[in-house]
């Protein structure tokens, strides 16, 4: 069982599973690899002068793996509420977890099965940390936004569901932030 189970692999998801694993929750992450960054070529990236959209998902993978989140290439067929967690179905079997963050892009089938409230424009209703109206669920990126879809925004969307994660996890407002001496 995982603290936390993402399904999506892109910007959101990515972002999501980087911040929960950095900050010790066993993450776990189901992808297909079919992201739209795979077709796309960032200039508007804070940070990044230009950056090849393969090049820079397959850093962010690194990077989410070297702080242990375990990282599935396998289509999510099922997701459903088990108790107080949540377990999500693939081919190779079923997987449980105590949250649960939705990074699917613009395809929001997984998150109409769990039961989540949607807006009228038919994306997925969310507050402000991201969660859905189903406790400990998550929903980030295009499956939040009519037309917003950027790279950013994503991220953006995936570190919020996070923070609110590990504020849960750890029973006060929580931070991510690091000082040079974290880096040595």
């Amino acid at each position: 069982m995982s603290d936390v189970i993402v399904i999506g692999g892109g910007p959101a998801g990515l972002s999501a599973a980087l911040f929960t694993a950095k900050n010790g929750l066993d993450t776990a992450v189901f992808d297909t690899d079919e992201t739209w960054l795979h077709h796309a070529h960032l200039f508007n990236y804070l940070g990044i002068e230009s950056i090849d959209g393969d090049a820079f998902l397959e850093t962010a993978q690194s990077q989410v793996t070297s702080f242990g989140a375990e990282q599935h290439q396998v289509t999510v067929t099922d997701v459903s509420r088990d108790g107080d967690g949540f377990t999500v179905s693939t081919a190779a079997g079923q997987h449980a977890a105590d949250y649960l963050i939705l990074a699917t892009g613009s395809t929001r089938d997984l998150a109409e099965t769990l039961g989540c409230a949607f807006t009228d424009d038919d994306t997925v209703a969310v507050d402000v940390t991201m969660e859905t109206s189903i406790d400990a669920a998550y929903a980030t990126g295009a499956m939040v936004r009519a037309e917003e879809w950027q790279a950013i925004i994503s991220a953006g969307d995936g570190a919020a569901a996070a923070l609110n994660i590990l504020s849960k996890e750890k029973g006060e407002h929580f931070h991510d932030f690091d000082t040079p001496e974290d880096a040595e």
